[in-house]
């Protein structure tokens, strides 16, 4: 497998990557909700992604609810699938004036121009489901047919993986001001690229999505702007990358 790190602005370099040669992207975008010099957001940057995602591929973001209604308009193009909640164990709100902010968002889309039945999904089980015999009734035709049944589960056994996940943050150890644990990227990162594809991140940080293609066997191109950034990740990752241009 093969992480490919590339130093330089998503907006420079993604123009110059295959069309259509990505399977999944998944990415922590900057909120442009802070001073910080790399908290700016990239003008632009989805309609860019779209245009190197394959039509059975989708894109998983990580933000905010705010930050997804203020930047609505940068996701034309896309429709959204699904979202998964993020609880943290610390909180990050500033307001003393709100309710403490102990969860983030991750949004999934795929593109508009393709159906969500074609678009590559593994769902995802977790191992501790509760000892039960469930009996299902027809379901009404408008929220979809299905007929009626039922399943028994025991006591550890699999369940479908809950969109509300509950994955200790980096705080305390992680290198990267907004690092990711690999345990909230993971379920996202297996359940919608194929064994041996590619993805790709456009704000790369710590190199979080590419450790994890490397170790469940795909491929990865991460893109980072921030010189400090681009050399933690490849000490994360411990590959050596390459500054833009893109070598032909």
């Amino acid at each position: 497998m093969t992480v490919q790190i590339i130093k330089g602005n998503c907006l420079e370099i993604l123009p110059t990557l295959e069309p259509e040669s990505f399977d999944l992207v998944l990415t922590y975008c900057p909120y442009g909700s802070t001073s910080l010099p790399w908290d700016r957001w990239q003008t632009g940057w989805p309609a860019a992604a779209r245009r190197v995602l394959t039509r059975t591929g989708s894109m998983w973001v990580f933000g905010t609810t705010k930050m997804f209604f203020e930047r609505a308009g940068e996701f034309s193009g896309w429709t959204m699938a699904q979202d998964v909640v993020w609880e943290k164990h610390n909180g990050s709100g500033f307001q003393a004036d709100r309710f403490r902010r102990v969860h983030e968002i991750a949004c999934q889309f795929y593109r508009d121009d393709a159906p969500w039945a074609d678009i590559y999904k593994c769902p995802q089980f977790t191992n501790d489901a509760t000892a039960r015999q469930v009996r299902r009734k027809r379901r009404p035709a408008h929220t979809g047919h299905i007929d009626t049944g039922h399943y028994v589960s025991v006591d550890g056994g699999p369940r479908l993986a809950r969109s509300v996940m509950y994955v200790r943050s980096e705080h305390g150890r992680a290198e990267h001001p907004t690092q990711k644990p690999l345990g909230i990227v993971e379920p996202l990162l297996l359940y919608s690229c194929p064994p041996g594809g590619l993805v790709l991140d456009c704000f790369a940080g710590s190199g979080t999505t590419g450790i994890l293609a490397e170790r469940h066997g795909r491929n990865s191109v991460l893109i980072e702007a921030d010189d400090e950034f681009f050399e933690m990740a490849n000490r994360r990752i411990g590959s050596d990358g390459f500054k833009f241009p893109v070598p032909a």
